[in-house]
Protein backbone atom coordinates (compact mmCIF):
# COMPACT_ATOMS: atom_id res chain seq x y z
CA UNK A 1 0.00 0.00 0.00
CA UNK A 2 2.75 2.22 0.91
CA UNK A 3 4.05 1.73 -2.49
CA UNK A 4 1.17 1.79 -4.19
CA UNK A 5 0.68 5.12 -3.07
CA UNK A 6 4.04 6.51 -3.50
CA UNK A 7 3.96 6.02 -7.34
CA UNK A 8 0.66 7.58 -7.52
CA UNK A 9 2.21 10.65 -5.67
CA UNK A 10 5.36 10.47 -7.78
CA UNK A 11 3.13 10.28 -10.93
CA UNK A 12 1.10 13.22 -10.07
CA UNK A 13 4.21 15.19 -9.58
CA UNK A 14 5.32 13.91 -12.85
CA UNK A 15 2.12 15.04 -14.33
CA UNK A 16 2.48 18.40 -12.77
CA UNK A 17 6.48 19.22 -13.51
CA UNK A 18 6.23 17.94 -17.07
CA UNK A 19 3.47 20.36 -17.70
CA UNK A 20 5.23 23.39 -15.84
CA UNK A 21 8.13 22.76 -17.77
CA UNK A 22 6.23 22.59 -21.55
CA UNK A 23 4.21 25.92 -20.85
CA UNK A 24 7.88 27.43 -19.90
CA UNK A 25 9.43 26.47 -23.08
CA UNK A 26 6.33 26.75 -24.91
CA UNK A 27 6.10 30.97 -24.08
CA UNK A 28 9.91 31.34 -24.46
CA UNK A 29 9.92 30.17 -27.66
CA UNK A 30 7.22 31.77 -28.83
CA UNK A 31 8.24 34.75 -27.64
CA UNK A 32 11.50 34.86 -29.99
CA UNK A 33 11.22 37.37 -33.12
CA UNK A 34 9.08 35.43 -35.79
CA UNK A 35 11.33 35.59 -38.95
CA UNK A 36 11.07 34.06 -42.46
CA UNK A 37 14.51 34.16 -44.04
CA UNK A 38 13.37 36.27 -47.53
CA UNK A 39 16.46 34.13 -49.59
CA UNK A 40 14.06 31.23 -49.83
CA UNK A 41 12.19 32.86 -52.28
CA UNK A 42 9.00 30.84 -53.16
CA UNK A 43 9.35 28.98 -50.13
CA UNK A 44 9.47 31.69 -47.66
CA UNK A 45 5.37 32.56 -48.51
CA UNK A 46 4.58 29.05 -48.44
CA UNK A 47 6.23 29.30 -44.95
CA UNK A 48 4.56 32.50 -44.27
CA UNK A 49 0.93 30.74 -45.23
CA UNK A 50 2.31 27.95 -42.99
CA UNK A 51 2.42 30.09 -39.68
CA UNK A 52 -0.78 31.88 -40.72
CA UNK A 53 -2.66 28.24 -40.92
CA UNK A 54 -0.67 27.42 -38.10
CA UNK A 55 -1.83 30.46 -35.67
CA UNK A 56 1.93 31.24 -35.12
CA UNK A 57 0.27 35.36 -35.03
CA UNK A 58 -2.34 35.22 -32.84
CA UNK A 59 -1.38 35.53 -29.25
CA UNK A 60 0.73 33.56 -27.04
CA UNK A 61 -2.22 32.33 -24.19
CA UNK A 62 -4.45 31.47 -27.66
CA UNK A 63 -1.47 29.63 -29.51
CA UNK A 64 -0.53 27.90 -26.23
CA UNK A 65 -4.67 26.52 -25.46
CA UNK A 66 -4.97 25.81 -29.48
CA UNK A 67 -1.92 23.79 -29.25
CA UNK A 68 -2.89 21.83 -26.32
CA UNK A 69 -6.57 21.39 -27.71
CA UNK A 70 -5.57 19.89 -31.00
CA UNK A 71 -2.71 17.32 -28.87
CA UNK A 72 -5.53 16.47 -26.73
CA UNK A 73 -8.24 16.21 -29.43
CA UNK A 74 -6.77 15.18 -32.00
CA UNK A 75 -3.83 13.85 -31.62
CA UNK A 76 -1.80 16.71 -33.59
CA UNK A 77 1.86 17.80 -32.36
CA UNK A 78 2.36 19.54 -35.40
CA UNK A 79 4.58 19.76 -38.87
CA UNK A 80 7.98 20.29 -39.34
CA UNK A 81 8.01 23.80 -41.09
CA UNK A 82 10.96 25.01 -41.30
CA UNK A 83 13.25 21.83 -41.33
CA UNK A 84 13.83 21.97 -45.01
CA UNK A 85 14.48 18.40 -45.51
CA UNK A 86 11.15 17.73 -43.06
CA UNK A 87 8.99 20.52 -44.60
CA UNK A 88 5.21 19.88 -44.29
CA UNK A 89 5.69 16.70 -42.60
CA UNK A 90 4.08 15.32 -39.00
CA UNK A 91 7.03 15.88 -36.35
CA UNK A 92 5.49 13.02 -34.73
CA UNK A 93 6.62 10.27 -37.85
CA UNK A 94 9.51 12.32 -38.58
CA UNK A 95 10.67 11.61 -34.66
CA UNK A 96 10.18 8.22 -35.38
CA UNK A 97 12.63 7.44 -38.01
CA UNK A 98 15.07 8.98 -36.00
CA UNK A 99 14.32 7.04 -32.88
CA UNK A 100 15.65 3.87 -33.72
CA UNK A 101 20.04 5.12 -34.39
CA UNK A 102 20.03 7.40 -30.80
CA UNK A 103 18.50 4.62 -29.01
CA UNK A 104 20.82 2.02 -30.35
CA UNK A 105 23.33 4.19 -29.83
CA UNK A 106 23.19 4.89 -26.03
CA UNK A 107 22.61 1.14 -25.32
CA UNK A 108 25.46 0.02 -27.25
CA UNK A 109 27.69 2.54 -25.13
CA UNK A 110 25.71 1.91 -21.76
CA UNK A 111 26.49 -2.12 -22.46
CA UNK A 112 30.37 -1.40 -23.17
CA UNK A 113 30.56 0.79 -20.29
CA UNK A 114 28.62 -0.71 -17.67
CA UNK A 115 30.95 -3.74 -16.99
CA UNK A 116 34.38 -1.58 -18.22
CA UNK A 117 33.74 0.71 -15.68
CA UNK A 118 31.89 -1.62 -12.59
CA UNK A 119 35.20 -3.87 -13.18
CA UNK A 120 37.99 -0.75 -13.04
CA UNK A 121 36.36 0.18 -9.98
CA UNK A 122 36.57 -3.29 -8.17
CA UNK A 123 40.31 -3.58 -8.73
CA UNK A 124 40.53 0.10 -7.81
CA UNK A 125 38.58 -1.06 -4.56
CA UNK A 126 39.89 -3.98 -4.47
CA UNK A 127 44.13 -2.34 -4.98
CA UNK A 128 43.24 0.76 -2.86
CA UNK A 129 45.79 2.87 -2.50
CA UNK A 130 48.43 1.12 -4.72
CA UNK A 131 49.65 1.87 -8.17
CA UNK A 132 46.56 0.53 -9.79
CA UNK A 133 44.15 2.03 -7.73
CA UNK A 134 46.19 5.37 -8.71
CA UNK A 135 45.98 5.12 -12.37
CA UNK A 136 42.47 4.17 -12.38
CA UNK A 137 41.94 7.32 -10.26
CA UNK A 138 43.35 9.69 -11.65
CA UNK A 139 42.15 8.37 -15.56
CA UNK A 140 38.85 8.68 -13.65
CA UNK A 141 39.48 12.44 -13.14
CA UNK A 142 40.89 13.14 -16.65
CA UNK A 143 37.53 11.49 -18.45
CA UNK A 144 35.16 13.47 -15.95
CA UNK A 145 36.97 16.21 -16.60
CA UNK A 146 37.33 16.72 -20.44
CA UNK A 147 33.55 17.10 -22.57
CA UNK A 148 32.29 14.35 -24.55
CA UNK A 149 33.06 16.27 -27.87
CA UNK A 150 36.63 16.39 -27.20
CA UNK A 151 37.01 12.51 -27.10
CA UNK A 152 34.80 12.70 -29.99
CA UNK A 153 37.14 14.84 -32.23
CA UNK A 154 40.22 12.34 -30.52
CA UNK A 155 38.42 9.66 -31.55
CA UNK A 156 37.80 10.79 -35.45
CA UNK A 157 41.62 12.22 -35.72
CA UNK A 158 43.23 9.18 -33.88
CA UNK A 159 40.98 6.23 -35.40
CA UNK A 160 39.29 7.16 -37.84
CA UNK A 161 41.42 9.45 -39.78
CA UNK A 162 44.75 8.58 -38.66
CA UNK A 163 44.16 4.85 -38.51
CA UNK A 164 41.30 4.42 -40.40
CA UNK A 165 39.87 1.71 -38.63
CA UNK A 166 36.46 3.63 -38.51
CA UNK A 167 34.74 5.68 -41.16
CA UNK A 168 34.80 9.65 -39.67
CA UNK A 169 30.56 9.56 -39.83
CA UNK A 170 27.95 6.89 -39.47
CA UNK A 171 27.20 5.31 -42.58
CA UNK A 172 23.64 6.24 -44.29
CA UNK A 173 20.69 3.84 -43.99
CA UNK A 174 18.27 2.06 -41.95
CA UNK A 175 20.14 -1.28 -42.36
CA UNK A 176 20.82 -0.84 -38.29
CA UNK A 177 21.95 -4.12 -37.24
CA UNK A 178 24.12 -4.83 -40.24
CA UNK A 179 27.99 -5.71 -39.48
CA UNK A 180 29.35 -2.30 -41.64
CA UNK A 181 26.65 0.00 -39.74
CA UNK A 182 27.87 -1.45 -36.57
CA UNK A 183 31.08 -0.57 -37.06
CA UNK A 184 30.84 3.27 -38.46
CA UNK A 185 28.76 3.31 -34.93
CA UNK A 186 31.78 2.35 -32.66
CA UNK A 187 33.65 6.17 -33.01
CA UNK A 188 30.36 7.18 -31.47
CA UNK A 189 29.53 4.83 -29.06
CA UNK A 190 33.48 4.89 -27.97
CA UNK A 191 32.91 8.53 -27.67
CA UNK A 192 29.85 8.42 -25.10
CA UNK A 193 31.53 5.91 -23.40
CA UNK A 194 34.66 7.40 -21.16
CA UNK A 195 32.33 9.67 -19.75
CA UNK A 196 30.42 6.74 -18.23
CA UNK A 197 32.85 4.60 -17.53
CA UNK A 198 34.70 6.73 -15.17
CA UNK A 199 31.62 7.80 -13.85
CA UNK A 200 30.63 4.02 -13.26
CA UNK A 201 34.39 3.15 -12.33
CA UNK A 202 34.34 6.27 -9.46
CA UNK A 203 30.96 5.20 -7.80
CA UNK A 204 31.87 1.60 -7.64
CA UNK A 205 35.31 1.87 -6.10
CA UNK A 206 33.92 4.41 -3.51
CA UNK A 207 31.10 2.48 -2.59
CA UNK A 208 32.87 -1.32 -2.47
CA UNK A 209 35.61 0.25 -0.53
CA UNK A 210 33.24 2.36 2.06
CA UNK A 211 31.43 -1.89 2.38
CA UNK A 212 34.72 -3.68 2.59
CA UNK A 213 36.04 -1.41 5.71
CA UNK A 214 32.08 -1.94 7.44
CA UNK A 215 32.04 -4.06 10.91
CA UNK A 216 30.01 -6.99 9.28
CA UNK A 217 32.53 -8.06 6.56
CA UNK A 218 35.23 -8.23 8.91
CA UNK A 219 32.81 -10.48 11.14
CA UNK A 220 32.67 -12.38 8.08
CA UNK A 221 36.34 -12.99 7.37
CA UNK A 222 36.56 -13.91 11.25
CA UNK A 223 34.31 -16.71 10.40
CA UNK A 224 35.86 -18.45 7.83
CA UNK A 225 35.40 -16.84 4.98
CA UNK A 226 38.73 -15.63 2.77
CA UNK A 227 39.19 -12.63 1.23
CA UNK A 228 37.81 -13.40 -2.29
CA UNK A 229 34.62 -15.12 -0.60
CA UNK A 230 33.80 -12.10 1.59
CA UNK A 231 33.69 -9.89 -0.89
CA UNK A 232 31.96 -11.96 -3.73
CA UNK A 233 29.47 -12.47 -0.89
CA UNK A 234 28.41 -9.71 0.65
CA UNK A 235 30.46 -6.55 -0.13
CA UNK A 236 29.87 -6.77 -3.86
CA UNK A 237 26.40 -7.33 -3.22
CA UNK A 238 25.75 -4.55 -0.41
CA UNK A 239 27.93 -2.11 -2.83
CA UNK A 240 25.71 -2.89 -5.76
CA UNK A 241 22.43 -1.64 -4.67
CA UNK A 242 23.43 1.95 -5.03
CA UNK A 243 25.58 1.13 -8.38
CA UNK A 244 22.23 -0.45 -10.31
CA UNK A 245 19.89 2.56 -9.94
CA UNK A 246 22.96 5.03 -11.27
CA UNK A 247 23.05 2.69 -14.13
CA UNK A 248 19.21 4.27 -15.23
CA UNK A 249 20.53 7.89 -14.24
CA UNK A 250 23.87 7.95 -16.05
CA UNK A 251 21.92 6.19 -19.15
CA UNK A 252 19.45 8.83 -19.16
CA UNK A 253 22.35 11.56 -18.85
CA UNK A 254 23.83 10.17 -21.95
CA UNK A 255 20.82 10.31 -23.81
CA UNK A 256 21.21 13.79 -23.80
CA UNK A 257 24.82 14.04 -24.22
CA UNK A 258 24.57 12.37 -27.10
CA UNK A 259 22.96 15.50 -29.08
CA UNK A 260 26.40 17.23 -29.67
CA UNK A 261 27.82 13.31 -30.91
CA UNK A 262 25.18 12.70 -33.03
CA UNK A 263 26.03 15.94 -34.82
CA UNK A 264 29.72 15.24 -34.50
CA UNK A 265 29.69 11.74 -36.21
CA UNK A 266 26.35 12.67 -38.82
CA UNK A 267 24.38 10.08 -36.39
CA UNK A 268 20.76 10.37 -37.90
CA UNK A 269 18.84 10.71 -34.68
CA UNK A 270 16.96 12.68 -32.37
CA UNK A 271 20.12 15.03 -31.42
CA UNK A 272 20.68 16.35 -34.48
CA UNK A 273 16.87 17.02 -35.51
CA UNK A 274 16.49 19.03 -32.22
CA UNK A 275 19.41 21.27 -33.10
CA UNK A 276 18.05 21.74 -35.96
CA UNK A 277 14.56 22.53 -34.91
CA UNK A 278 16.61 24.86 -32.69
CA UNK A 279 18.34 26.56 -35.02
CA UNK A 280 15.98 26.74 -37.42
CA UNK A 281 13.16 28.42 -34.92
CA UNK A 282 10.67 24.99 -36.14
CA UNK A 283 8.56 25.33 -32.94
CA UNK A 284 5.97 22.39 -33.20
CA UNK A 285 9.54 20.30 -33.96
CA UNK A 286 11.14 22.06 -30.94
CA UNK A 287 8.45 21.59 -28.24
CA UNK A 288 8.08 17.91 -28.88
CA UNK A 289 11.47 16.68 -29.10
CA UNK A 290 11.48 19.11 -25.76
CA UNK A 291 9.11 17.25 -24.27
CA UNK A 292 10.95 14.00 -24.96
CA UNK A 293 13.32 14.69 -23.46
CA UNK A 294 12.15 16.02 -20.54
CA UNK A 295 9.50 13.39 -19.79
CA UNK A 296 12.64 10.51 -20.01
CA UNK A 297 14.71 12.74 -17.36
CA UNK A 298 11.58 12.89 -14.86
CA UNK A 299 10.66 8.91 -15.71
CA UNK A 300 13.95 8.15 -14.75
CA UNK A 301 13.95 10.12 -11.25
CA UNK A 302 10.86 7.88 -10.80
CA UNK A 303 12.41 4.31 -11.84
CA UNK A 304 15.70 5.06 -10.32
CA UNK A 305 13.74 5.48 -6.88
CA UNK A 306 11.87 2.57 -6.92
CA UNK A 307 14.78 0.03 -8.04
CA UNK A 308 16.07 1.14 -4.58
CA UNK A 309 13.34 -1.26 -3.18
CA UNK A 310 13.71 -3.78 -5.64
CA UNK A 311 16.99 -4.67 -5.56
CA UNK A 312 17.21 -3.70 -1.59
CA UNK A 313 13.41 -5.42 0.04
CA UNK A 314 14.62 -3.93 3.12
CA UNK A 315 13.88 -0.22 1.69
CA UNK A 316 10.38 0.26 1.80
CA UNK A 317 8.97 3.33 -0.76
CA UNK A 318 6.81 5.47 0.91
CA UNK A 319 6.85 4.67 4.23
CA UNK A 320 6.91 6.72 7.09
Amino acid sequence: MYLFKYILRRLGLLVMTFAIIMVISFVLIKSLPLTIDASLGKDAELIRLQYEARGYYDPIPVQLWNYVVRIFTKGDFGVCVNLAAYRNKPVAEVFVTKLPPTILLNIYSTLFAVPVGIVLGILAALKKNKWQDQVISTGVMIFISVPSFVYAFLVQYLLCFKAGWFPITMNAGTNYFSPMMFRSMIPAVLSLSFGSIAGYARYTRAELTEVLTSDYLLLARTKGLTKAQATVRHALRNAMVPIFPSIVAEFISVMSGSLIIESIFGVPGVGGMYLAAINSQDYDAFMFLSGFYILISLVAGIVVDLSYGIIDPRIRMGAR
